[in-house]
């Protein structure tokens, strides 16, 4: 469905006009229209000027309407449309004209430059190879324009940037279902407002409206409250679902807020949701963004800053739903107060586990059968990426910790990934790829929780059982079965992370020590520290620690042409498992201490720590820490929880149980083949089920209580219960 509009009179003289023949509903409508369009416009308008910029854009400015800075003859995908920059600047100035605290308010000779520099682009009409930027990136910035400068733009210019603007509409390529279809929408109606066109503004506002809703397996929002921007279910909730989905319907439920276009409060409420347990949920404390969510951009230098509060504060105008939750992320983005919110959550639909404390922030990437690994590398940045969903474990205490530290890294030492080390990475066409197996999931309570993840790489065929074990302030990582067949070396990356202060190691039978930079292979390692963070190692072996500056230009991870090729210095820490050549069951194991001191890690490594490994096989991988033990199954199996407490587990599956007394006090279960109707195990003891869906079978001769959990099903399968005892 395309809707078009063309330019009609000024909605002054349309009302003159029409007089007394409007009927009471019909002028309400239109004044709502200008209401609307004054929003909008006050949108746009809203901020400072700064008048430096807009001097340094005038002086750049050539006879021609062109800029100086720009090149305006290279079209191509990997040039980044850098004609973009004149039609943002023509925004710049146009605030600047129309803005009254601005010192150019109503300068005449800003309005000629804005009329050259205008004429020039409506001249030339430059068009990207990429759709991008002739549907979103050229419309938005032309509709902007005009909203702004109204008719104080010669009627000519106006005609010609309405075929422009006009590339952004419903049936366009790139309205389909995703982020960019709202998107999209919205341009289509500030053009529709522009042209005063009720009618079509009513239609196309009905479209966004209806913009906020699950597509379960498709693309759009997910039930778990992630977002796949493509089929191919990456995670792009951070992308495309926050800066464009999620942010382009706030954005118009704030301007038709109050009017009879305001968009059902259900709708907003659900996009409530959507931020707080969604979007919210990967940034780090709802502030910062996490990197281990980022696909392609990652290769695009960025700023490290709080996000806004604009999206939050637009919410608030229509809804109460969630506010104080609401508030207090607007309080931590501006500084106000402090995290203080903990949680464990699985993104099911998209293979990301999150858990946060308020004083840190850890997240487990990876992929399945369902979904592909990683985003390909469109119009050329992030060629090296194609490991970061080989089992990604970031850990963030203040959300720097790896900020901008691509150009330098180690793309096969990603942090908690097992990868084969090869001579170089092929190509960035052959990034993504499908994941081969089922096994790939996590068991939480909202809380706490365990991570599975079944890897065979579809690059080069490594294998290895990797899982994580989250407890209140630490966590335990595992990994068995590690087989590769080629003649190269498999590593395990503990991490490789921005260095930020001196690393001390303790070996056996030796004292503390500080680490000197260079390379490092340290030899029955007991643990290290660095950061804030302990790392203890439970076994005697060998740990790889580099501890060095580290070189590289953004040029070397991206295909953009315009891409940095200065090269850059960065000291960087990289702790990893050699695990040697064609493997065939290599293992590691190692625990995590976030946000302590070195004497607290002292402390703790001395008193033992507070985690028990009951197994680390490829048929098992288990830990008990106090009264919770958490177990993935990759088969049927037993497993000793207790004395004379054992778990027999019928199918593949991971859970987590409470115990007290010599009993089982609540359990969370959950299918990572998403393939069962019902889970199966069984205790010692007898138990009687309290909550629906679970069923208990006792036999009082053996004195063992059979537990059978209906599992979820479709959009809902993967997704953990819980249940009391």
């Amino acid at each position: 469905m395309t809707i078009t509009s063309s330019p009609k009179r000024p909605l002054f003289i349309l009302l003159l006009y029409l007089g007394t023949f409007l009927s009471g509903s019909l002028l309400a409508q239109v004044n709502e229209i200008a209401l609307i369009r004054e929003r909008v416009v006050n949108q746009l308008k809203a901020g400072t000027v700064d008048s430096n910029e807009i001097g340094s854009l005038l002086n750049k400015i050539k006879a021609d309407g062109s800029f100086k800075n720009i090149k305006y003859d290279d079209l191509s995908r990997t040039a980044g449309f850098p004609q973009r920059r004149h039609v943002l600047a023509l925004v710049s100035l146009a605030k600047a004209y129309q803005s009254e605290e601005s010192t150019y308010y109503h300068n005449q000779l800003l309005l000629e430059k804005i009329t050259l520099a205008t004429k020039f682009w409506m001249d030339n009409d430059f068009i990207g190879d990429n759709w991008h930027n002739n549907q979103i990136t050229t419309p938005e910035n032309l509709v902007n324009l005009i909203l702004l400068m109204g008719n104080s733009l010669p009627k000519e210019l106006i005609d010609k940037s309405q075929p422009m603007i006009g590339r952004a509409n419903m049936d366009a390529s790139g309205a389909r279902p995703s982020g960019d279809r709202i998107v999209i929408a919205g341009i289509l109606a500030k053009n529709l407002l522009f042209n005063e066109d009720r009618k079509g503004f009513d239609e196309v506002i009905d479209i966004i409206a209806n913009e906020i809703k699950f597509n379960n397996g498709g693309r759009g929002m997910q039930q778990d409250y992630s977002f796949h921007h493509r089929e191919d279910r990456v995670n792009n909730t951070i992308s495309y679902g926050y800066g464009k989905y999620a942010n382009a319907f706030g954005e118009w439920s704030a301007y038709v807020a109050g009017t009879s276009y305001a968009f059902e409060v259900e709708k907003i409420n659900q996009l409530v949701d959507y931020y707080l347990d969604g979007v919210y949920k990967q940034l780090v404390y709802g502030v910062y963004e996490d990197v281990s969510v980022k696909n392609r951009a990652i290769a695009t230098k960025s700023s490290f800053k709080p996000k806004g509060t604009l999206e939050i504060e637009r919410l608030l105008r229509s809804t109460d739903y969630r506010k104080k939750e609401l508030e207090e992320i607007i309080r931590l983005r501006k500084g106000e107060s402090s995290p203080s919110l903990s949680f464990a959550k699985f993104f099911w639909q998209t293979e990301h586990f999150v858990v946060q404390r308020p004083n840190f922030y850890t997240t487990v990437r990876m992929f399945s059968s369902r979904n592909k690994n990683m985003e390909i590398p469109y119009n050329g940045p992030g060629i090296t990426t194609h490991h970061r969903a080989d089992g990604t474990n970031y850990l963030m205490l203040k959300g720097n910790e790896y900020h901008d530290i691509w150009p330098v890294y180690d793309w096969q030492k990603i942090s908690g990934t097992t990868i084969l080390q090869k001579p170089n990475l092929l190509g960035g066409d052959v990034i993504q790829k499908a994941g081969k197996m089922d096994f790939v999931g996590a068991v939480e309570d909202g809380q706490k929780g365990a991570v599975g993840f079944d890897f065979i790489s579809p690059h080069d065929g490594s294998r290895a059982k990797k899982s994580w074990f989250f407890f209140d302030q630490s966590y335990v990582c595992l990994g068995a079965g590690i087989q590769g067949s080629q003649d190269l070396p498999i590593v395990t990356t503990v991490d490789q992370v921005l260095l930020r202060s001196p690393v001390s190691i303790l070996q056996s039978g030796q004292g503390a020590t500080k680490l000197p930079q260079g390379e490092h292979n340290i030899n029955q390692l007991k643990w290290l520290y660095h950061g804030n963070i302990g790392y203890i190692f439970p076994n005697d072996v060998t740990v790889h620690v580099s501890n060095k500056t580290e070189t590289g230009r953004w040029s070397d991870i991206t295909d953009q042409k315009n891409a940095s090729t200065k090269v850059i210095s960065e000291e960087v820490l990289k702790v990893w498992f050699d695990h040697g050549i064609k493997p065939e069951n290599g293992s590691y194991a190692y625990m995590v201490f976030p946000s302590i001191s070195e004497n607290e890690l002292k402390t703790i490594y001395e008193a033992g720590t507070p985690h028990e490994i009951l197994a680390n096989t490829k048929e098992l991988q288990a830990v008990k820490n106090e009264n919770e033990v958490q177990a993935v199954f990759y088969q049927s199996g037993n497993l000793s929880l207790e004395n004379e407490l054992n778990l027999q587990m019928e199918n593949a599956g991971i859970i987590m149980l409470k115990l007290k007394k010599g009993k089982v006090e609540s359990f969370s279960i959950s299918d990572p083949t998403r393939k069962l109707t019902e889970l199966k195990f069984s205790l010692n003891g007898l138990y009687t089920a309290k909550s629906d869906g679970l069923k208990v079978l006792k036999d009082k001769k053996t004195k063992t209580s059979q537990f059978i959990i209906q599992m979820p099903k479709g959009a809902f399968a993967g997704k953990s219960l819980s249940f009391t005892l």
